[in-house]
């Protein structure tokens, strides 16, 4: 893990190593003998690591909560608390000086001029494609797209096949639905998809005979608990935890258990099932474990429904145990109690409506208050009171009479299976990225869930998914990952990044350490944002060559070219032909220092020199090089850099010289005086810190 240190020099120095901890308890080296040692006029300087405690508290703090609110980033706010860690939104600098203000703080009685050392995390490592994935567009393939890849309005399926492949038409079809995409946006793409081909039409005979009919079962009204069935049914109706299957008898619910996908069996779908009926409650089921097999699909019209009003609702609670489903429509207000959602046909009424396992479609057409009617299979009673409906369909306010709801089977039907790909727009096209997944239906069931995933099971399921998905990955290997989280009460697109070692897919989550330091000033705790950059001498230091390169290129773009170089490696100036160190301020990218050497200096650019002895060369490079080049490299590398109200902010900047015989190390010092504006302080190569007059 990378750790960026924000720290004034002084404190470099005077920084003690910090000691690591349990993440859930406080930081010991400070905290021994805290109670005792602090009294209300003590000043200290303390290095400190936040623990979960901490985030959970700065998360929960209200006047945060009130900032997060303004902000409109308070659902991140309250993630806080959980990830343990900031980022974009939830900054450290603007919701860590709250926490501390506040007497849950353990530093709450230090005085004016204390301040802390606070270590960090924050997640600001990842790549923007994870960002952009997650803002992903949602697009469903409709009717009218599979005939249009059919080329048919009769001979087609509502779904692609092997001869009809999605990747030959969505692209197309994102093109048109977003005329206006720009690049790197990306969509997910959900559709039907067919392992083997339709057969259009009745052909009879030779290779494609007609299949034989499907013929609808007579068994479900004489059903008892414990009875071993055998049915041909077609399916009528789903939720989140089992379907309704209807033969030409009656209808009877198939409970599959909690997490169970409402999409796996479209309503018309015939099923052959195996199994055995049971009682739940005295109501008629058919237990869990039964086989099933899809046989194909079928137009279903669903019968008049029942209709029920508060008193008729009221006496369907004395009915006889274990009878099959009735087909019911009720209207009432809606009532939402977490995760149960009642239908109150009167205040008056004992009996009440209850949506059997709710759908994520239904719970938002379902608002609390609301006047709604709906219709479905009422399957069961529970709590003596609750009608247990599996709905088919809500209508807002009360419903119009209307004649039986037919659902028209596709021209030809064969199983199908929804998919979901991922797609990326680049250079005027929409593809599929190599190295991005998502989650599909199917995958969801696998990992026993209905159709999301939480934050702690996608880090638990995401990894075995990637190892079935990508045996032959090689080591290195990254893939992002897109997935329905549900956080905080709400369900959303996630994308995760994972990196594979070798053995095994590892989640990286963009999170490094950070360190600032905080102040107390007027009462008051505050960030303080001092910057200590060190520059390390030597070839191959990845700061210090990009801070002396951009040196030198500032040297080459402000110098040499009014004096009419054109090309860095000219050599022809203050720049030598190897295009990474110049002798105007001395600064070496190649290096990693500044070098004053006069005779160097000279050697490059006489006409530059002339007149100087080497005494004024090495005083020259001197002064430019802190008050005039570092300065304007600082603004173009700092750019964030800016005055924040009531403290002095400066930037702190060790690096090193050579002067011919030693390399040494010095130290100079800026004051941010307005936004990525550096006004010289001090320097360490000067006896009194500044340059003589």
């Amino acid at each position: 893990m990378k750790t960026k240190f924000f720290l004034p020099i002084a404190a470099v120095v005077a920084m003690a190593a910090m000691t690591g901890c349990d993440e859930n308890s406080w930081n010991k080296e400070y905290l021994d003998g805290f109670d005792s040692n602090i009294t209300p006029e003590q000043k200290e300087t303390v290095d400190y690591t936040l623990t979960n405690n901490d985030y959970k508290a700065i998360s929960s703090n209200s006047e945060n909560k009130a900032l997060a609110e303004s902000q409109d980033a308070s659902a991140e706010l309250a993630s806080l608390g959980t990830k343990f860690c900031f980022n974009e939104k939830i900054t450290a600098r603007e919701y860590i000086p709250a926490y501390l203000n506040s007497s849950s703080s353990p530093f709450f009685t230090l005085t004016d001029g204390s301040a802390i050392k606070m270590t960090y995390k924050v997640q600001n490592g990842l790549p923007e494609s994870v960002y952009d994935a997650a803002a992903a567009h949602l697009y469903t393939v409709s009717e009218d797209d599979y005939m249009e890849a059919w080329g048919s309005e009769d001979n087609y399926i509502d779904a692609y096949a092997p001869s009809h492949p999605a990747s030959k038409s969505i692209p197309a079809i994102l093109k048109d639905y977003y005329d206006d995409a720009e690049p790197g946006e990306y969509a997910i793409v959900s559709y039907n998809e067919a392992s083997q081909e339709p057969v259009f039409g009745n052909v009879g005979g030779g290779d494609n005979p007609t299949p034989p009919p499907f013929e609808l079962s007579n068994v479900i009204a004489n059903i008892a608990p414990g009875d071993d069935v055998d049915i041909n049914g077609v399916v009528t109706g789903s939720c989140t935890s089992g379907f309704t299957l209807t033969d030409a008898s009656a209808t009877i619910f198939v409970y599959m258990g909690s997490g169970f996908d409402e999409k796996t069996y479209a309503v018309g779908t015939q099923v052959h099932l195996v199994g055995s009926a049971t009682s739940f409650k005295d109501n008629l089921q058919i237990a869990t474990g039964a086989e099933i097999e899809v046989v194909g699909s079928q137009e279903y019209t669903y019968p008049t429904p029942q209709v029920y009003d508060a008193a008729t609702l009221d006496a369907v609670l004395s009915r006889p145990a274990n009878v099959p489903a009735i087909y019911c429509t009720m209207t009432g207000k809606v009532a939402v109690s977490g995760n149960n959602i009642n239908i109150v046909l009167s205040d008056e009424a004992t009996a009440k409506g209850s949506i059997y396992y709710a759908t994520e479609a239904q719970k938002a057409a379902l608002e609390d208050g609301s006047t709604v009617t709906v219709t479905g299979w009422f399957i069961s009673i529970s709590g003596g009171k609750y009608c247990n409906v599996v709905v088919t369909s809500i209508a807002q306010g009360a419903a119009k009479a209307r004649g039986r709801r037919v659902i028209k089977a596709p021209a030809v039907e064969v199983p199908v299976q929804q998919v979901n790909a991922v797609y990326k727009y680049e250079g005027g096209k929409w593809s599929v990225p190599a190295d991005f997944s998502v989650l599909s239906p199917a995958d969801y069931t696998a990992m026993g869930r209905r159709s999301d995933l939480t934050p702690a099971l996608a880090k638990e399921y995401l990894p075995k998914y990637l190892a079935s998905k990508l045996p032959y990955a090689t080591s290195g290997a990254e893939r992002y990952v897109l997935y329905l989280c549900y956080a905080n009460g709400a369900t959303a697109y996630a994308c995760d990044m994972y990196t594979f070692d070798g053995s095994k897919w590892n989640l990286f989550d963009g999170v490094v350490d950070e360190t600032s330091q905080f102040v107390r000033s007027q009462g008051k705790w505050m960030y303080d944002p001092n910057v200590t950059i060190t520059l390390p001498a030597g070839k191959g230091q990845e700061l210090s060559t990009l801070y002396y390169q951009a040196c030198v290129d500032w040297v080459y773009e402000n110098i040499c070219v009014p004096l009419g170089d054109t090309s860095i490696k000219s050599g022809k100036f203050y720049v030598t032909s190897y295009g990474n160190n110049e002798y105007y301020s001395g600064t070496s990218a190649y290096q990693g220092n500044v070098d004053l050497r006069a005779g160097s200096a000279r050697s490059q650019y006489p006409a530059g020199w002339e007149g100087y002895t080497d005494e004024q060369i090495v005083e020259t490079e001197k002064r430019r090089f802190t008050h005039e080049v570092l300065p304007a490299v600082l603004s173009k590398l700092n750019a964030e850099a800016a005055p924040v109200p009531g403290l002095d902010v400066y930037y702190t900047i060790n690096f090193s010289a050579y002067d011919g015989a030693a390399t040494t190390p010095y130290v100079v010092k800026y004051k941010v005086t307005a936004p990525a504006t550096f006004e010289f302080v001090e320097c360490s190569w000067y006896p009194d810190g500044k340059p003589a007059e």
